[in-house]
């Protein structure tokens, strides 16, 4: 797939911790910046979800996983290595508007390391959208993930990387809407979602789609991240009712929303965000 137009729109940049990693010149923005991508894939998102541990005790395989941005497959992978080790169905939906990043990081797959031994996968994945590790099927849908959120045939998650680029770049991933459709396509489902966001607009819009919310680790120069669950008891450190005093203060308490003029006191958003059943 060797595409030299990709060498407009991508470079390759070394992160604090040495590691290798791809930038956006169209956005700005560095794929896991500071800890580099297999660090911050590893931890952000596949241990702190306990991937392996909950789809080796699945009893409704295949334990599905959503990787929302796929970018250069970073987290992709780290969920493949994770899963591969125990004995249990998995599928893996990776989603992106475009292809572009994961071309552009095969083609300097010697630079990246990670890409090491995943190769033949990822060229089978941009050929066909789909291909297979282990007792794993991975498989691709191009296009605006939110018209793809709802297609029935894609099954719901047990798991969400969450994962495309920032609200500033990309703000209709990251509002009320899209996530209340998420948090529907997750039903009654344990379902854990994962991000790399800690604002408190994030977290805000998060509770009134009708998710629970809690602290997630620190990953990189961030000391948290933010987990959300469709039940409560999936969270290990939910946001506690004191953490509303911080919305009452807020100059841009959220929720994030397609209308823009739409705004809400910090003050007006907690009141609503009181009656939530995490902080009853």
């Amino acid at each position: 797939m060797q595409n030299p137009d990709l060498t407009g729109t991508f470079e390759l940049v070394t992160v604090a911790s040495g590691a290798r990693s791809l930038r956006s010149l169209e956005y700005g923005e560095i794929f896991h910046p500071v800890v580099g991508p297999m660090a911050e894939a590893r931890e952000l998102h596949v241990a702190q979800q306990r991937m392996a541990e909950r789809a080796r005790l699945n009893d409704s395989p295949p334990f599905v996983v959503w990787d929302v941005g796929l970018g250069a497959a970073a987290n992709a992978i780290a969920a493949l290595e994770a899963l591969s080790k125990v004995d249990a169905r998995a599928d893996l939906h990776s989603f992106d508007g475009t292809l572009a990043p994961l071309e552009f990081a095969l083609n300097h797959a010697r630079e990246l390391c990670y890409f090491e031994g995943w190769e033949t996968p990822i060229a089978e994945l941009l050929r066909g959208g789909r291909t297979g590790h282990a007792q794993i099927d991975w498989l691709f849908h191009p296009g605006d993930f939110r018209e793809r959120l709802n297609d029935s045939s894609i099954p719901s998650p047990h798991a969400v990387m969450f994962d495309p680029y920032s609200p500033t770049a990309n703000p209709g991933l990251w509002n009320l809407e899209t996530f209340a459709a998420l948090r529907s396509r997750a039903g009654d489902r344990n379902c854990t979602l994962t991000s790399y966001s800690r604002s408190t607009a994030v977290r805000t819009t998060l509770l009134l789609a009708g998710w629970f919310v809690g602290r997630g680790g620190a990953t990189g120069e961030k000391t948290e991240t933010t987990v959300a669950a469709t039940h409560p008891e999936l969270l290990t450190h939910p946001l506690e009712p004191e953490w509303l005093d911080r919305v009452r203060r807020s100059t841009a308490a959220g929720p994030l929303t397609h209308s823009r003029g739409e705004t809400r006191t910090g003050l007006q958003v907690a009141t609503e965000l009181a009656e939530h059943p995490q902080f009853q």
